[in-house]
């Protein structure tokens, strides 16, 4: 299979918005999404000739560390490797900003997710307990209650 050309666009506030049903595929309440919607910089995943594939959101979580807040594709994008190059690009992008570190969070039931991030080359770093119990609705994945944030970080000094 033919590698697909990905960039990274920025999306702009008040664009934010349409790209909500994407958000709410990584993160089930649209309440939470909203809640941070319009933080930190929004970057629209573009593969081929101008689709849409999905979005990333990232907030800067402290001096130096960038938090990947929420990324989703479109199902059909999915298993492609996509999601992992989105990833590298990212690393670069926000390396040359200034970043040292970049954080992710996932619930403990998201295993497609824990093992993504560790072939992304993230480590665990904290579990964030009761995390999603705040939200207005329970989420189950796999039989799996959302309980915990599993939180991983990857130094971009590294790369």
């Amino acid at each position: 299979m033919e590698e697909m050309r990905v960039r990274l666009e920025l999306v702009g506030s008040s664009d934010r918005l349409s790209f909500l049903p994407y958000l709410v595929m990584a993160d089930e309440s649209e309440s939470v999404v909203k809640e941070y919607i319009a933080e930190g910089q929004m970057l629209a995943i573009v593969v081929g000739d101008d689709s849409v594939a999905g979005v990333a959101l990232f907030v800067e979580e402290s001096k130096g560390v960038i938090e990947l807040k929420n990324i989703a594709l479109d199902p059909e994008f999915r298993g492609r490797g996509l999601g992992k190059r989105v990833i590298d690009i990212a690393f670069e992008v926000f390396k040359r900003q200034g970043f040292r570190k970049m954080i992710v969070g996932t619930a403990n039931s998201s295993i497609a997710n824990l093992s993504f991030y560790q072939k992304a080359g993230f480590r665990m770093v904290e579990i964030r307990k009761d995390f999603f119990l705040k939200y207005p609705e329970p989420i189950f994945e796999d039989g799996i209650q959302a309980v915990d944030m599993v939180m991983f970080e990857r130094v971009l000094d590294e790369l």
